[in-house]
């Protein structure tokens, strides 16, 4: 039954973006908008993705009568239910069938949509303020659905539905079941990576009141009814909730990383973990308190799959964006990987993977991405392996990380301009126009990315717009810490300068 409507044009410009769902509860993001990007979503990359346009069609769908199927989950948020419920009326009332898992991690999504073979959706606004919710889309197998994959379409018809009406009702309505599938979700991590052998670990871990308190107990605990592994596990806000009393869910930012820092050394632990809100991303601190650089990590378990992908005589491809520092293509090309450098953005990232059929990759945002993961990013996957490669060996975390950061890196500065084309400018005539090529390589694969790191001395930086505020965001890396200040530095002055 079409909802009636104003006929008054909607732009959901300010809720759907590039790479996924997210706003305000509830202006812009209300029910009805959730209904109509549930409808929108089933014509888009449900229907669709069930064999109805020629692709084949996954034998779970024989289990639901034939009808086409989609797997739905959700966040702590407390705006979560609601919009689930929402979405789920757009869906069935195109006649799919949904999978409600509930509660979950967005990676515990993933897995629900590659097991199962069907499209997916996540309620989550990640490590957003609590007032936020947001929609992570997924097509079958967790195949991203990003701007040029399916969102935009689906931003488009959503618009219309909301501003003529939904179609009409399927003729046979689809239905709900739901289904926890936490331990499934546990039990798959854990058969990918072993650390039932490793030395005993202290870990502390901070889950900022996210989904981490869910799946931790159930991953690298027995919450699952799996068995307990030699890890003593320290919690820090565990306890579910949506407002995030303690601090936010976002262990990018410094000072999200002051109480798990405190604990680690408190707790004489060998190491701490923090996930953001919904639990994809995973950062690690070493036994002394000091965060490890996620390109680091990306180093790490990027050497640990790549010596077993030729243990098994296949020829490893690793992804990495590029802002992750110089260090992980040296380590995996010396390695005997090929590796392929990619723009900023899960779906980008993600897209490479599967085209590239590579077996890991990297981004500075603690991002992982895992072939055995259906491609797709996982921070517990991500904390195990960091586990097993700390337990299977005596020397603590620092020194293992140290290897893995041999230059010296700004981390990302964000600059607020108002004229964010003359700033750029101002940049590409000091760094390009007046050096005329020389021995700096320029190349504009995600904003603008100077190099001068094959001559001496070594340095590169990128400058990125944000797609949605007036700010430049300046990566800078250098083989020492001078030169990194002086790059940092001139950059930041010929940006932030109001001459023209």
């Amino acid at each position: 039954m079409a909802h009636p409507s104003s006929h008054t044009p909607v732009d959901l410009s300010a809720l759907i973006k590039s790479y996924d769902v997210r706003g305000i509860v509830p202006e812009p993001f209300s029910p009805e908008v959730a209904r109509a990007i549930g409808a929108a979503f089933a014509t888009v990359v449900v229907i669709p993705d069930s064999g109805d346009a020629g692709d084949s069609t996954p034998s779970d769908l024989s289990k639901a009568g034939g009808r086409p199927r989609a797997v739905v989950g959700h966040d702590m948020r407390d705006s979560g239910p609601e919009l689930v419920a929402a979405f789920v009326e757009g869906l069935t009332s195109a006649g799919i069938d949904v999978l409600n898992i509930g509660l979950c991690s967005t990676d515990g999504l993933y897995h629900a949509s590659g097991v199962f073979d069907i499209p997916g959706a996540m309620f989550t606004a990640s490590h957003n303020p609590a007032e936020y919710n947001g929609i992570k889309l997924c097509r079958a197998g967790a195949r991203p659905v990003g701007q040029d994959t399916g969102l935009s379409r689906i931003k488009e018809l959503a618009e219309q539905y909301l501003t003529v009406g939904l179609p009409g009702a399927a003729t046979q309505l689809g239905q709900v079941s739901e289904r926890s599938t936490l331990g499934e979700y546990a039990k798959f991590l854990r058969g990918l990576v072993d650390i039932s052998g490793i030395r005993p670990l202290k870990v502390v871990v901070d889950a900022g009141n996210g989904m981490g308190g869910y799946t931790v107990p159930a991953v690298l605990g027995s919450g699952a009814g799996l068995p307990a592994l030699p890890l003593d596990i320290v919690p820090l806000y565990f306890e579910l909730d949506g407002t995030f009393p303690n601090h936010e869910a976002n262990p990018l930012d410094p000072k999200n990383l002051v109480d798990l820092q405190k604990a680690v050394v408190e707790h004489g632990a060998d190491l701490g973990l923090a996930f953001d809100g919904d639990a994809d991303r995973c950062f690690v601190v070493d036994e002394n308190g000091h965060p490890v650089s996620p390109s680091a990590i990306t180093a790490l378990v990027g050497l640990r799959e790549v010596a077993r992908e030729r243990s098994e005589g296949r020829e490893p491809t690793i992804i990495h964006n590029l802002i992750t520092s110089r260090a992980v293509p040296d380590f995996m090309e010396a390695a005997g990987a090929k590796t392929v450098r990619t723009r900023v953005g899960h779906s980008f990232i993600k897209a490479h993977m599967a085209e590239e059929n590579a077996v890991f990759g990297g981004e500075h945002s603690a991002h992982y991405y895992f072939r055995d993961f259906f491609f797709a990013d996982t921070g517990m996957l991500a904390a195990l392996h960091v586990l097993a490669a700390l337990g299977e060996q005596e020397h603590p975390l620092s020194a293992i990380a140290e290897m893995y950061e041999p230059y010296v890196a700004s981390g990302e500065i964000n600059s607020t301009i108002a004229d964010v084309p003359a700033a750029r400018a101002r940049v590409v005539a000091a760094y390009v126009e007046e050096q005329g090529g020389g021995e700096v390589e320029v190349d504009e694969l995600d904003g603008l990315t100077v190099s001068h790191w094959n001559s001496q001395p070594q340095w590169w930086f990128n400058l990125r717009a944000s797609n949605t505020e007036p700010l430049l965001r300046l990566n800078v890396e250098a083989a020492d810490e001078d030169m990194m200040v002086k790059v940092r530095d001139d950059v930041l002055k010929l940006i932030r300068s109001e001459d023209a």
